[in-house]
This record gives structure tokens, sequence and C-alpha cells, in this order.
């Protein structure tokens, strides 16, 4: 079986990067720690947000790297000298990444009730008409 890729059809130009993207996007797992939601807040903007209860602001770190929005989350282990009879809440580590199309920005992020929330806005970009001369050879 072969498989089909946007190269497979020529009037698709310039597209390769987009065919990068999402092997790119399936490759980042399905991990479910921490569950989010995403929500069209407007036409032209997003949020994004994450159950981090137990972190702090200074437990997360929130980074564009290649198009590419990236949240860490890395609790301190306070349990020296403690001890528990039961541990269900445990001090993990967390990274969530979501591929960024071009013109879309991260905006400012909330933290809220345990919830953190990221803003994003997507540019719209202006129609450009652009007339090619043709020169004789």
């Amino acid at each position: 079986m072969s498989k089909t890729t946007l190269a497979s059809y020529p009037h698709l130009l310039g597209f390769e990067q987009l065919e990068r993207l999402l092997e790119r996007s399936a490759k980042s797992g399905n991990e479910g720690y921490p569950p989010y939601n995403i929500e069209q807040t407007s036409d032209h903007s997003y949020r994004i947000t994450l159950a981090v209860a137990g972190f702090a602001e200074e437990d997360l770190a929130i980074t564009v790297e290649d198009r590419q929005l990236v949240i860490r989350g890395r609790q301190r282990d306070d349990s020296e000298g403690r001890v528990f009879l039961h541990r269900g809440i445990a001090a993990r580590q967390f990274q969530r990444m979501f591929v960024l199309a071009d013109g879309v920005e991260v905006g400012e992020a909330i933290m809220e009730n345990g919830l953190l929330h990221v803003d994003l806005t997507r540019a719209i970009p202006d129609t450009v008409v652009q007339r090619i001369n043709i020169k004789k050879g």
C-alpha cells in the first residue's frame, strides 16, 4: 500500500511544511495529563485551558518554539520528612505541545483557581492581488 502525501498533488505547491507539521503533531503524544480544553472565544481568538491544580506559577513555563506552544510543569517534591498513609496526589511533571498556524500569536496567560488559561489570537491576512508582467524572451 502506498502512502499518499501532499507531494502527490502537483497543484499544491509549497505545502511540504504542512505535511511535516501534521507528522510532528501526530508524534507529540496523546498522554492525558493534564487535561485541557480548547475553546474558540471569537472569530479570531482561542483559549487553551489546562487543569494544573497543585502547580504554582513558578512551577510552569510557557514558550513558543518553532511554531509550537509548549507548556511545561514541574512540581517540587516537598514530601521529605513527611509520612503518607496514602499518596494519591503525586508531584509529577508534564509537557503539552500545541502546533500553531502561521499568524497565530500567543497572548497572555492567566492562572485562576487551578486552571491555566492561555489566550491565542489569529491575525487576519490582507487579501493581496499581484499582477505579474510578462516579458518577451
